[in-house]
């Protein structure tokens, strides 16, 4: 592996669900040292500063740190664990699926089970079951009593566990918690790569916390930085499975989205036409997307203070919101270029222009 799928692996594999995410800042933090200067909110979301040949405009790259995940419930008399979906989850993509459960004293692995298909009534026999009916078996037996052995409390975060893979395409990423992971990865590489140019403004990356369970560290992080313009960098849904996406643009490989709608997000059209018109002029490989389920942290900071210039950045990935998901190299290289690239043309004036009606 190079050293930018090194870092992948490291950041994909990390447990970080909302609300636990220090593991991802501590490595982001790592990645940036000697580049930024940090600073974090009081939700912590992390802050890392920039600053160019002047201190105004403020731009701001935002990708959330958190990933889907579970929580403790409770753990039953019978020494399994019951939990609640932190962030969306289709039931069919959680059975029999291994998970890592984070104490007090260590992490617990287990793999989350369901009653032998034998002992339902035959009316559930073959139905896709509820999370409520599902459990994580942490390794139960009579003569192992988990209550007793185990520090399993509940409130303690459960994070799938799925390593990272280069696949036989070797430009094709498997691994778990692309959404977001990913984003984080273009912000820390584009502000790298910031650090050692000239760029008109003072540049602002951030890992927001909490997107999953509602955009939480998004709103606050806007509110710390209050931003001029400002970026959400993040996983779009890949349209080439089947299904109702035939024909949409959005597949691994197609180059970086430049998101013209999601239901959090109407993008200021000059803001909008400005990425357009970069991402021609310097032959960066995009498309032109929408998120037509869902929102994002761009429609959160858009709405902060009077309102932020905001727009989505995405990146096609299949399987979000599961144990596994998929990306392509050279799109993750696009949205880099394309983030160092409007940096290097959002000056005062430019910035000004942006706002005229």
């Amino acid at each position: 592996m190079d050293g930018t799928e090194k870092l992948m692996k490291k950041m994909t594999e990390v447990e970080g669900i909302s609300g636990f995410e220090q593991g991802v800042a501590n490595l982001v933090k790592d990645e940036l040292k000697g580049t930024c200067e940090y600073e974090r909110d009081n939700l912590g979301s992390l802050i890392c500063i920039h600053k160019g040949t002047t201190n105004s405009p403020k731009i701001m790259m935002a990708g959330h740190m958190d990933e889907v995940g579970f929580i403790v419930q409770q753990v039953t008399d019978e020494g399994f664990v019951k939990f609640l979906p932190v962030g969306g989850w289709w039931p069919g993509n959680v059975l029999a699926q291994k998970v890592a459960i984070q104490t007090r004293k260590g992490r617990v692995v287990g793999v989350v089970g369901s009653p032998a298909i034998h002992d339902m009534d035959k009316e559930k026999q073959g139905k896709l079951m509820k999370l409520k009916e599902l459990f994580i078996d942490v390794g139960q037996s009579v003569d192992f009593d988990v209550k007793k052995e185990l520090d399993i409390r509940p409130g303690d975060p459960i994070t799938p566990l799925c390593d990272f893979e280069i696949m036989s395409n070797p430009k094709m990423y498997m691994a778990k918690a692309w959404d977001n992971r990913i984003g984080v990865l273009i912000m820390a590489e584009a502000m790298k790569r910031l650090a050692k140019i000239k760029h008109p403004n003072t540049a602002y990356g951030v890992g927001t916390v909490q997107e999953e369970v509602g955009l939480r560290g998004a709103k606050t992080a806007a509110a710390y930085v209050k931003p001029d313009v400002a970026f959400a960098l993040d996983v779009c849904t890949a349209k080439d499975t089947g299904g109702n996406g035939k024909g949409r643009p959005e597949k691994p490989g197609a180059g970086v989205g430049i998101m013209v709608f999601d239901n959090s997000l109407l993008p200021n059209t000059k803001l909008r036409d400005f990425m357009i018109a970069l991402a021609e002029k310097k032959k960066i490989k995009h498309f032109l997307g929408v998120l037509d389920g869902g929102g994002t942290d761009a429609g959160r900071i858009n709405l902060s203070g009077t309102g932020i210039l905001s727009m989505y950045i995405g990146i096609a990935a299949r399987y979000i919101h599961s144990h596994v998901s998929v990306i392509h190299r050279d799109d993750f290289e696009a949205a880099v270029s394309l983030m160092v690239e409007a940096h290097k043309a959002l000056d005062k004036k430019t910035v000004d222009s942006l706002r005229t009606f």
